[in-house]
């Protein structure tokens, strides 16, 4: 046991290395972060699915549902680390965007370069207050974000701030 959490602490400091880039270290001193977002916590529910699935079937499926349950478990920790390293800012020029583990995914784009962003949010996703952001920027390329928190008050955020640096968008 000792030997997982050494482990364990090794995956957490790394994710701590790649993360201390945060979205405030690409601030110009004359920028200011006007709206913050992170990922959401219902990016366990796939995790915590896996792992009673196979609590369920340890007994009638022995090995094959504790290897089950140590993916389920592996698939928490990774997302526990991308949760904690995940964020959106906004600020009056530019959307900064650092999310994903253990394949960083860092994007800044300008709001002028911004050509539609798009929300889609499930059901369970409208009660709980999460969705997935698309992004479409500079003529083709696109971000998908999945699990945002409060994805419907972030895509309103900024789609008013794309109005106000561009007011032939109204």
């Amino acid at each position: 046991m000792r030997l997982l959490s050494l482990d364990l602490g090794r995956l957490f400091a790394y994710a701590d290395e790649r993360y201390m880039d945060s979205i405030d270290s690409k601030l110009t001193r004359d920028e200011t972060i006007i709206y913050r977002t992170r990922c959401h916590w219902a990016m366990f529910l796939g995790p915590m699915v896996v792992i009673i699935i196979g609590a369920l079937a340890l007994k009638s499926q022995g090995i094959h549902a504790m290897a089950l349950i140590a993916f389920g478990f592996v698939w928490s920790i990774f997302s526990y680390v991308s949760l904690h390293g995940s964020e959106i800012g906004l600020t009056r020029k530019r959307l900064l965007i650092n999310a994903g583990f253990p394949l960083l995914k860092s994007y800044d784009i300008p709001l002028n370069e911004v050509a539609a962003i798009d929300l889609y949010q499930p059901s369970l996703g409208s009660m709980l207050d999460f969705g997935k952001i698309a992004i479409v920027y500079g003529g083709r390329s696109r971000c998908i974000i999945r699990f945002v928190s409060s994805s419907a008050e972030c895509v309103t955020k900024v789609r008013q701030q794309m109005i106000s640096v561009n007011p032939s968008l109204q």
